[in-house]
């Protein structure tokens, strides 16, 4: 199997350095780049499978890479290092597409397991999703908003946007409570026990108007977790949006 190439985006010529010698170590290529231009550039015209990025770069930062890559290449798996661990900043991070974040200082060994679960889960990784269309009408991600029929509208929370994103994107398979955790939580379950995850699915049934009593949009399989069988067309991408 040929060798996985990793574009490193960090200004600190020490962590590039050790991020570089532990990927190669374990057996990836790696590009680098020590400031936001050089970044750019390779994010939109170099060949790899993941990027690492840091937040604050020279030139440009982090979040504008990651801007550019989404609207250039929606594919490409992104993960986020940065001293930044501010919740807002997490936030904006995993909103504008990145599918991890990784707060400094961190350890060799979290960094290259964080790498490998991204690089599984790739073959899977779909275009960030702009809107849903739904039996009741539509849903904006972008706005947080879901639209419906009637002309009336209703605003979705955070983590129900993330979570109807979810579902949108695995239409038709079961999911379970530890996969919705570990990809809209962004928490390693561990076999959590928690009624986190079935309140918000109550939550966004009643704000896709699905009888909690007998749904159809959001439907429980026992011992396993939920499907989404929201009907309608597939949902829009980014990239369709554009085309």
């Amino acid at each position: 199997m040929p060798s996985r190439t990793v574009l490193v985006v960090e200004d600190d010529a020490a962590i590039r350095r050790g991020v570089q010698d532990a990927l190669q170590f374990a057996g990836y290529t790696t590009l680098t780049a020590a400031d936001g231009k050089e970044g750019t550039r390779l994010a939109l015209t170099a060949t790899f499978d993941l990027m690492l990025l840091d937040l604050v770069l020279p030139h440009a930062s982090g979040f504008d890479i990651l801007k550019a890559l989404r609207a250039e290449r929606p594919g490409t798996p992104v993960i986020i290092l940065s001293a930044r661990g501010e919740e807002n900043d997490r936030v904006r991070g995993l909103r504008l597409g990145a599918d991890d974040y990784v707060v400094k200082p961190f350890s060799v060994r979290e960094l290259l397991a964080r790498v490998d679960a991204v690089l599984r889960r790739a073959p899977e990784r779909q275009p960030v999703q702009e809107k849903a269309k739904l039996p009741c009408g539509t849903a904006d991600f972008a706005t947080g908003e879901l639209r419906y029929a009637d002309g009336t509208r209703t605003e979705l929370s955070d983590r129900e946007r993330e979570l109807l994103r979810y579902f949108s994107q695995n239409r038709g398979r079961v999911v379970s409570r530890d996969e919705l955790l570990q990809h809209v939580w962004r928490i390693t379950p561990n076999h959590t026990e928690t009624r986190t995850v079935d309140m918000h699915v109550a939550n966004l049934r009643q704000k896709l108007k699905d009888d909690a009593a007998s749904p159809v949009l959001i439907v429980t399989v026992r011992g396993k977790g939920y499907r989404f069988d929201g009907g309608g067309s597939p949902a829009v991408t980014g990239t369709e949006m554009q085309a």
